[in-house]
C-alpha cells in the first residue's frame, strides 16, 4: 500500500461518528415525482445494514440534509438511526451546533458528501469522503473518494471499511 493509503485508513480507524447527506450519498440523486406530487427517492439495502451494523457496534450516525422527506425519515428511523436532521439548509451550522453538544474528539467524525451545499461541513469534519459520481469541487476536497457511486454502495463502502480496521465487522 502507499503512503498515502495508509495514511487515510490510519485516520479512518479513529473513526466514531459518522454523518452522511442523503440525496446523492445514501441515493443515487435521481428524484421520482409521484403523480400526488411527492418526491420519491431509492437506498440502497447494503448501506443499510452497513449502518444498522455500525450502530449495534456503538458508531453514531447522523443524517444531515437538505431535503425534507418523512419517507426518508422513517426509512432511517427503521434502521435504528435516532439523529436524522431534515431540512438543513446550513449543514455547518448544524455540524457546530453537534460538534458542542456531543463534544466530539478530534479524529473522530467522517461527513460523507456530492455536490456543493456539502463543501463547508466537509471542511468542518475530520475526514471528508465521497461518491465515486460526487461533483468536482466535492472530489477535489476529499480524503477519500469511494469507488462505489451515490446510492450504489458507498456508504456500506466507508463503514465497512472502519470497521474492518477495529476488527468490528461481522465476517
Amino acid at each position: 500500500m502507499s503512503s498515502l493509503t495508509d495514511n487515510i485508513l490510519n485516520r479512518m480507524s479513529h473513526i466514531r461518528t459518522f454523518l452522511f447527506d442523503v440525496d446523492g450519498v445514501l441515493t443515487d440523486g435521481s428524484l421520482i415525482i409521484s403523480a400526488q406530487g411527492e418526491l420519491l427517492r431509492t437506498m440502497n439495502a447494503k448501506d443499510g445494514l452497513a449502518m444498522r451494523t455500525a450502530l449495534n457496534e456503538g458508531y453514531e450516525i447522523i443524517i444531515i440534509t437538505g431535503g425534507d422527506s418523512q419517507a426518508v425519515m422513517k426509512r432511517l428511523k427503521g434502521l435504528g438511526i435516532q439523529e436524522v436532521y431534515l431540512a438543513q439548509h446550513d449543514k455547518l451550522k448544524k455540524y457546530r451546533s453537534l460538534a458542542e453538544e456531543k463534544g466530539w474528539k478530534k479524529g473522530t467524525v467522517l461527513y460523507m458528501g456530492d455536490d456543493l451545499n456539502d463543501i463547508e461541513i466537509m471542511g468542518a469534519a475530520d475526514i471528508a469522503t465521497c461518491p465515486e459520481d460526487a461533483v468536482h469541487e466535492i472530489q477535489t476536497i476529499s480524503d477519500y473518494i469511494s469507488p462505489y457511486k451515490g446510492g450504489k454502495g458507498c456508504v456500506r463502502d466507508v463503514i465497512e471499511k472502519v470497521l474492518r480496521l477495529n476488527d468490528h465487522w461481522l465476517a
